[in-house]
């Protein structure tokens, strides 16, 4: 993708320069108490939602093995300490009400997952913009970004005067919050509460997940994490969606996670009917955007940021997951699966769709295509400004040479080189 004259550039990347308010943010951070034993964080999930059964005990090995991995993250801040712990209290909590309302409306197991649409690909991909772009026909059931947070309302709360869920209402004083203190992020992956977002978080209600690797240094757990089974896990995700399904249809879903290019025999296991778009792009690009978005977010979130180490951990990480997916693509029947080449969908966005449609045996009506041109329109790419990637400034890292490395996925697939 070219660069043009407006392009951001930020030029304290590798010596981050604070704003008052980041500074502020690391100070309040540092003085707030916080225990990572698994008794603190599943008492706090305890009290913050009255019930105490969490289902299979199962879970609580996974979760000492995040808890000892963050320990051993000597550079991770205040900040990120803060929001780590935060997020278990959360998974917890979610877990906890997620079985309280699977005990009270034991049918909610009895319901089918029909013929998911499933986009897997690596983040900065196009994974995203594709999942709110087919979400946006509302024939299909998705996760917007303030349902993933809390998934399972709370039966003690109701909407407001205006009608607005409680959780959405947190998640956009949360979304203001962030953006007043990391105003980037939102350039290079808008996480605003009514886009949709991956079943990641929906994963993390049993502590079994790669997303822990992306707020902290946690080779320990990915170690783990790679090294176990994750089809018993995938088919609690699925059993959260029944859940969630039970809660608000439709009844056919859109879904998405990198994750899934590591894990294509649980993910065919959990989801036999399920159509799989694979998102293809050059992999140059994606470890550019992504290793800058995480140095970005690391001038609050560590003690200090260290570009060398990110590049080298998620260059590699990339690399496993690309690896896999080469490895086990075949997995998933021709009949079931497409391949999406970045350049392609970047062309003609709603023709890709359209592919993709046909596959899942779903018409693109003129309702659908609306839908999505509608989308389009109000989200112009670059709406908020684009970052400008510069692996050789900010890292040190050469494209072409590192290109090299990713020469297999190439082989594999006719992916467009970037500039």
């Amino acid at each position: 993708m070219s660069e043009r004259p407006d392009d951001i550039l930020i030029d304290d990347l590798t010596r981050p320069i604070l704003t008052p308010v980041q500074k502020m943010a690391i100070d309040v951070a540092g003085t707030l108490p916080l225990s990572f034993s698994e008794d603190a964080i599943l008492s706090a999930a305890e009290e913050q939602t009255g019930l105490c059964d969490f289902g299979a005990d199962d879970f609580r090995e996974r979760l000492r093995v995040w808890l000892q991995s963050i320990e051993e993250d000597a550079g991770l801040g205040p900040v990120g300490r803060v929001g780590v712990h935060r997020d278990l209290v959360r998974y917890a909590a979610n877990r906890l009400r997620f079985e309280d309302l699977l005990k009270r409306h034991p049918e909610i197991l009895d319901i089918e997952i029909e013929r998911p649409i499933i986009i897997v690909g690596l983040p900065r991909s196009g994974t995203t913009h594709l999942l709110n772009l087919i979400a946006a026909d509302q024939r299909l059931r998705s996760l917007p970004y303030w349902e993933s947070l809390e998934p399972i309302p709370d039966p003690a709360e109701s909407p407001g005067p205006d009608g607005v869920d409680p959780r959405l209402v947190r998640s956009r004083e949360g979304y203001a919050q962030q953006d007043m203190v990391m105003p980037l992020l939102k350039n290079m992956h808008d996480m605003a509460p009514e886009h949709v977002h991956e079943e990641i978080e929906v994963q993390a209600l049993d502590f079994s997940s790669y997303e822990l690797e992306w707020i902290a240094t946690v080779p320990r757990w990915r170690d783990y994490y790679l090294g176990h089974d994750q089809t018993p896990h995938y088919g609690y995700l699925k059993n959260v969606l029944r859940a969630l399904q039970w809660l608000r249809g439709p009844n056919r879903w859109i879904l998405k996670s990198p994750q899934h290019l590591e894990q294509l025999a649980p993910l065919q296991t959990t989801f036999p009917d399920a159509t799989i778009a694979f998102t293809h792009r050059d992999p140059v690009s994606v470890i550019a955007s992504a290793i800058t978005m995480l140095v970005y977010g690391d001038r609050v979130r560590r003690k200090s940021v260290d570009p060398g180490a990110v590049a080298s951990y998620w260059i590699d990480r990339v690399e496993r997951l690309l690896r896999a997916c080469v490895r086990d693509r075949e997995l998933i029947a021709a009949e079931r699966s497409i391949d999406v080449l970045f350049h392609e969908f970047m062309a003609d966005d709603v023709a890709t769709v359209e592919h993709i449609y046909t596959l899942a045996g779903l018409e693109m009506t003129a309702t659908a295509r609306a839908a999505l041109e509608a989308f389009m329109a109000a989200n112009p790419r670059g709406k908020h400004g684009r970052i400008r990637y510069d692996l050789k400034a900010d890292f040190g890292i050469d494209p072409a040479t590192l290109r090299e490395r990713f020469g297999f996925y190439f082989e594999r697939f006719p992916i467009r080189v970037e500039a």
